[in-house]
C-alpha cells in the first residue's frame, strides 16, 4: 500500500493560509460604488479624504475584477481595503453628518408658520402636557420670536433663524439678551441637534418667554 501523505491541492484549490474571500467580484464592486456615491461623500470634497476615497474605489475595482482568481496576497489585499473602506465610511458619516445638522440648524425658525404668539403658546402648553417637550421647546421658541414681531422688536423677515432672532432682539432687549441666546440654543439642540428636551426644558423656555415679554425695548416710552 502507498503511504498516505499530506493531500497536495488539486487545480483551483485554495493554497494553504489563504484568507477565504467568499465574496462575488460584481456585486461587492456595486455595493462599493453606491456607498462611494452617497450625498455625504460628494459634500465632502475637497478634502484629503474624498482623495482617499477615490484611492479607496479605484484599488478596489482593480482587486475585484481579478476576484474569481485572486491569490493569497491579494485577498489580504482586498480584505484591508474593505476594512479601510468601512473605516472611512463610519469616520466620513460622524463627520459630515455633524455638518448636516449644523447646516439644518440654519432653517427658520417660524418656517412657514403665520400663526400668532399666542397660537404658538397654545400649542407648546398641549405639547407639555402631553410629554411632547421637544415639540413644546419648538413651538416656545416660536411663540417668542413672533412675540418680537408683533411688538415691532423685530422686522418680520423670511429665513430668520432662532439664533438670528436672539441676537437681534438681544440688542432691543440689553436685559435677556443672554435668556434670548439660551433659548436659541435649546432649540437648535433640541430641534436639529438630536438633544431631547425634558420638563426641565420647557419650564426654562416659558420663563424665558415670560422674562422676554415683560422686558421693554431700550429707549420705549
Amino acid at each position: 500500500m502507498a503511504p498516505v501523505g499530506p493531500a497536495v491541492p488539486g487545480p483551483g484549490a485554495p493554497a494553504p493560509g489563504a484568507v477565504p474571500i467568499d465574496i462575488g467580484a460584481d456585486p461587492a464592486r456595486e455595493l462599493a460604488r453606491e456607498e462611494l456615491s452617497g450625498r455625504v461623500y460628494q459634500e465632502a470634497a475637497p478634502d484629503p479624504v474624498q482623495e482617499l476615497l477615490r484611492w479607496i474605489t479605484r484599488r478596489l475595482e482593480d482587486l475585484l475584477r481579478a476576484a474569481s482568481g485572486i491569490s493569497p496576497g491579494g485577498g489580504w489585499g482586498l480584505l484591508v481595503l474593505l476594512v479601510l473602506l468601512v473605516v472611512v465610511v463610519v469616520v466620513v458619516r460622524r463627520r459630515f453628518g455633524r455638518i448636516a445638522r449644523t447646516a439644518a440648524a440654519r432653517a427658520p425658525v417660524l418656517g412657514d408658520s403665520e400663526r400668532s404668539a399666542d397660537e404658538h403658546r397654545r400649542l407648546a402648553d398641549g405639547h407639555a402636557t402631553a410629554g411632547a417637550f421637544d415639540d413644546a421647546v419648538r413651538e416656545r421658541m416660536r411663540a417668542i420670536v413672533r412675540s418680537l414681531e408683533e411688538r415691532t422688536i423685530l422686522e418680520p423677515r423670511q429665513g430668520r433663524t432662532a439664533g438670528d432672532a436672539a441676537r437681534e432682539g438681544g440688542r432691543a432687549l440689553p436685559a435677556v439678551a443672554d435668556d434670548l441666546l439660551e433659548a436659541a440654543r435649546r432649540f437648535d439642540e433640541t430641534v436639529y441637534g438630536g438633544r431631547g428636551a425634558d420638563a426641565a426644558a420647557d419650564a426654562r423656555l416659558r420663563e424665558i418667554d415670560a422674562a422676554v415679554t415683560a422686558t421693554r425695548a431700550v429707549g420705549a416710552a
